[in-house]
């Protein structure tokens, strides 16, 4: 049942290769997964089939960038806050997710849900609930993270409206039960883990527009839409909302992880697209965090609090997004290099000229080589840079001719563009599958993402370092940048049955991250940091900087309710 309710939310697109693959991404129990037992409450009356949206949206396993969208949780045991919990302890006492950490089975103490709360819940969702084991399985078990939990949600509930949401965490507040608002499943840093169980919010239901002003360019929306469901109203308009992660990312999480995409050297990032949120806080409060005026000086930014918080301290209800107009002419350009500092030098000296491009992405050799084999493609084996060029037709030509020569100056070839829209859509169908077809190479493999991102200048030093070693290692590994704002992917491909494999996809991790930090750049560039980030934070933002993100947690979420044990190092104490 779960299986075919993750199948339906798959591109027809990308069925071809899923066929292939599907075999390595059935429904697994491993012996290390401690499943919450199901409340005594439960029965068969309450049990709710898996909600399926009529829009077919696409989820790619361990999709870029993505997302969003998805919060997991974990309990607090104590009856009152403790500023330096640590519930996360292994049996040699290091805690899990803080520094120095590179265990990936976070651990918590499970809490079995007071049938008070249970009967709490079932008044205000009525039949939009379920404590069916399959159900409660998937949405515990994230289907884009190699990072596993000891439990799963002890429930799922469905709210239709932010007055049930408000209602539920106040709710789970008064009894100190953990909350998992959850979206489009496609975060990849063990965001939607329930390590101590708990109560799973499944934002789906919630993904009405409820109001476009197109003559301002924003428009009012739940956070349970998809960013292409959105994408697919607004085309009548003329209008698009310009961020583009991972296919299945929901607006609700978008916003919780701070993310971004391809189109962010153009547009930016969640944080400069996202004008206000409604936001349920851990009490059961809701705050509107500022107008829908375009530039304001009123206060403190709450928006921009709220946004990359990643649940931790309230669950997003209502967002008001700003809107771009759909270019009048673009054109698509793809360019080979005979090495990956060739390729980001290129993007750097495009940048640098001024030449206002919308995409800027570097795939290496092995991840061509990966589209050829998943795709039955000819392509250059080689590293690839592709541009979008927008605006006017005369504009996108002239910028296509500019950067063309630049790519020639940096030793370029095989310099190739397209402006029928079917090409386009062809050449970029080339790097969203990208992640598929890493699959097709092995289909019975895992995948490490890293998510660095450096200032621009430092990008070609950081791939041309990160290759070398990514090459003299025996897993599969490819590279795939937002090449135009530093940011860049590699996917490291290991055996899940193999703890030295696993071990090595960490310490080729680990590299990247530090040498990333080394360069004053960022362990995420738009990943969020769930559990697998915690432990670099400290090195990245220094213990000051914590502890002030822990006294503002405890301050709104005094009881640790609102995804303990995300985010913020256990280790950091005050």
């Amino acid at each position: 049942m779960v299986f075919s309710s993750w199948m339906s939310r798959l591109r027809s697109s990308s069925k071809p290769i899923y066929s292939k693959l599907r075999h390595s991404f059935s429904l697994k129990q491993t012996t290390s997964l401690q499943t919450s037992p199901a409340p005594e409450f439960a029965s068969s009356e309450y049990v709710r089939k898996p909600f399926v949206s009529s829009w077919a949206g696409p989820l790619l396993p361990l999709a870029l960038a993505v997302s969003a969208g998805s919060l997991a949780f974990q309990s607090c045991d104590n009856n009152g806050p403790s500023y330096c919990q640590a519930p996360n302890l292994d049996q040699t006492s290091k805690r899990i997710g803080g520094k120095d950490s590179t265990d990936f089975l976070v651990k918590g103490s499970y809490k079995k849900v007071p049938q008070e709360l249970m009967e709490e819940l079932q008044a205000i969702c009525k039949e939009n609930m379920t404590m069916d084991y399959d159900e409660r399985y998937f949405h515990g078990k994230p289907q884009n993270s190699f990072h596993k939990a000891v439990n799963i949600p002890d429930v799922i509930v469905f709210p239709r409206s932010e007055e049930e949401v408000s209602k539920i965490v106040a709710s789970c507040n008064k009894y100190k039960v953990p909350i998992v608002p959850y979206g489009g499943a496609t975060s990849i840093e063990g965001h939607t883990l329930s390590p101590s169980g708990g109560v799973c919010i499944d934002m789906t239901l919630m993904k009405q527009v409820k109001s476009l002003n197109v003559k301002d360019m924003d428009v009012v929306v739940e956070p349970g839409i998809g960013w292409m469901e959105l994408n697919e109203y607004l085309e009548p308009y003329g209008l698009f909302f310009p961020l583009d992660p991972g296919p299945g990312a929901t607006i609700g999480g978008m916003c919780a992880t701070r993310c971004s995409g391809s189109l962010a050297v153009r547009y930016g990032t969640m944080r400069e697209n996202v004008i206000n949120l409604k936001v349920v806080l851990a009490n059961g409060e809701v705050v509107k965090t500022g107008s829908r005026a375009r530039k304001s000086a009123a206060g403190y930014d709450l928006t921009r609090l709220m946004i990359g918080s990643e649940g931790t301290l309230g669950v997003i209800t209502e967002v008001t997004l700003r809107l771009q107009k759909i270019p009048q002419h673009s054109v698509v350009a793809m360019c080979n290099f005979p090495s990956v500092k060739d390729a980001a030098d290129v993007a750097i000296a495009t940048m640098l000229s001024g030449i206002q491009v919308s995409r800027v992405e570097l795939l290496d050799e092995v991840q061509v080589r990966a589209i050829n084999l998943a795709n039955g493609k000819n392509l250059p084996e080689a590293p690839t840079l592709m541009f979008e060029f927008i605006g006017t037709e005369a504009y996108s030509r002239e910028q296509t001719l500019i950067v063309q020569k630049i790519a020639q100056e940096h030793n370029g070839s095989d310099f190739v563009f397209a402006e029928d829209a079917e090409a386009k859509k062809e050449l970029w169908k080339i790097r969203k599958e990208a992640l598929w077809a890493c699959f097709a190479m092995e289909p019975n493999f895992e995948a490490m993402i890293t998510d660095v991102c450096v200032p621009l200048s430092r990008l070609a030093d950081l791939i041309s370092r990160s290759k070398q070693e990514l090459d003299s290692s025996s897993l599969v590994c490819t590279v795939i940048a937002h090449a135009g704002d530093g940011n860049f992917h590699t996917v490291v491909l290991f055996d899940p049955n193999q703890e030295e494999q696993r071990k090595e996809a960490e310490r080729l991790n680990h590299f990247m991250v530090h040498a990333a930090l080394d360069m004053e750049g960022t362990c995420t560039g738009e990943h969020g940091v769930g559990t697998g980030k915690m432990k670099y934070l400290e090195k990245e933002l220094g213990m000051e900087a914590l502890k002030t993100m822990k006294r503002i947690k405890a301050a709104l979420d005094p009881n640790d309710i609102m995804n303990p044990g995300k985010l913020i190092p256990p280790h950091v104490c005050f």
